[in-house]
């Protein structure tokens, strides 16, 4: 990255606004010597000037100045990045939905659901895009671990009502037609796969105990086998959420799903059953989002 707005050149500037530089440049000093050899109308050899002598001692100073002011730029830890490198990473900050606040990432064993989030609008984002992921996937599925979901994610006061909700929500006839038995599992030689990934988040208020976001994801669903007759296929959906801050982390209050925005289909070669399974077994899900 250059540093400054505005390289200072020393190829094209190195003589401007330099007195005589240009008129210098270009002058000799002819010596006539009575006397001489060649005679009048001979041309004696030429030596520098006197100005042509301070535009080159100019000119390899002002090459030195730069070289040594840019030295720092590059490295970390370099003291040469000045006012312009950080004008230029707080722009570049501010562009990021969700920037990097400087606060230490949350530590959670493997497997584990993220939390520890920030008391902040950035916190309050990646709890959001973390929730999602968890709210989508396969384990919902499942009544124990699901029941665990939710009363991990949402506030105490929303999570009787939230599990009736959902349990009524992932009722037999669906779990069916999902090719899943009642306990959410597959059937032998079937891998069920629910996964999905934050593209973005969004603020749509913020206060300092609550927070509602929406969250734009992409995923993959459906069950990757031989007999499978509910095929893997990918979705686009919008996640609503409520957040408020509570025991010292950001808790759902309530959340809504719709369809979308959804791109425009590219022409991808559709993988077999056996790669998609292979894929599911050797790549870790999404864990965390910062």
């Amino acid at each position: 990255m250059n540093i400054g707005g505005g390289e200072y050149d020393a190829r094209t500037r190195t003589s401007e606004g330099v007195p005589g530089a240009r008129e210098g440049a270009r002058t000799t000093t002819r010596t006539r010597l009575p006397g001489g050899d060649g005679g009048g109308g001979n041309r004696p050899s030429n030596r520098p000037g006197r100005s042509l002598v301070t535009v080159v001692a100019v000119v390899v100073l002002l090459i030195a100045a730069i070289a040594f002011a840019n030295r720092g730029g590059g490295g970390e830890g370099g003291g040469g990045g000045g006012a312009a490198s950080d004008n230029k990473n707080d722009a570049a900050a501010g562009a990021r939905p969700t920037a990097p606040s400087g606060e230490k990432p949350v530590k959670n064993s493997p497997g584990a659901l993220a939390s520890g989030f920030a008391h902040d609008e950035q916190g309050a984002q990646s709890a959001a895009a973390n929730y999602a992921v968890a709210l989508v996937s396969a384990d919902m599925m499942k009544p124990g671990k699901r029941k665990q979901i939710i009363q991990r994610l949402f506030s105490p006061t929303q999570v009787d009502a939230t599990t009736k909700r959902l349990d009524k929500a992932y009722s037999r006839k669906l779990l069916s037609s999902l090719g899943l038995d009642d306990n959410g599992n597959a059937p032998k030689g079937v891998t069920f796969i629910s996964r999905t990934v934050p593209v973005g988040t969004k603020i749509r208020k913020y206060s300092d105990d609550t927070a509602k976001l929406a969250v734009w994801c992409t995923g993959v669903f459906g069950n990757a086998g031989e007999k499978s007759t509910n095929p893997v296929r990918n979705d686009w959906f919008t996640l609503s959420l409520e957040l408020k801050w509570t025991d010292g982390d950001w808790k759902i209050e309530d959340f809504t799903q719709k369809e979308g925005p959804a791109p425009v289909n590219s022409d991808n070669r559709a993988s077999g059953a056996d790669e998609i399974s292979d894929a599911v077994d050797k790549f870790g899900g999404f864990t965390y989002a910062r």
